[in-house]
């Protein structure tokens, strides 16, 4: 990871890392900021899908920096790729630190997303 690295993907979702979320240390809990990357896919993915879609697989997270309350969570996503009823979705967390223009990359993974029905079954991306 460079300083001339920037994010990939379209700006999906922006939040404040807050003191209810941090773990004893007084990071964020790198699972409230995995539950922001998930609700980013399920935004771009039911764009995509034009309908309900749900999360089947979260692929290699590794977690490159911590998040620091009052940071501002910005999670990009770009569609990588659509099958017949799955999208596998590229999400990457920038954060930027409070009080300061640096932006640091926290971590990236790859979301496999189903589009489902009214009944909750599987259903074509592109009918």
């Amino acid at each position: 990871m460079t300083d001339l690295e920037e994010p990939k993907g379209e700006l999906t979702l922006r939040t404040l890392a807050m003191p209810a979320d941090t773990n004893p240390a007084g990071d964020i809990f790198g699972g409230w900021v995995l539950a922001q990357m998930d609700a980013a896919a399920g935004i771009r993915s039911s764009e995509r899908a034009k309908g309900r879609t749900v999360t089947a697989a979260v692929k290699e997270v590794s977690f490159k920096r911590p998040v620091k309350v009052g940071d501002t969570v910005c999670i990009y996503t770009s569609v990588e790729q659509v099958g017949r009823t799955s999208m596998m979705l590229y999400v990457e967390c920038w954060v930027r630190r409070q009080f300061s223009q640096e932006r640091q990359k926290v971590t990236d993974a790859h979301f496999i997303m189903v589009a489902l029905d009214g009944a909750g079954s599987p259903r074509v991306v592109d009918p």
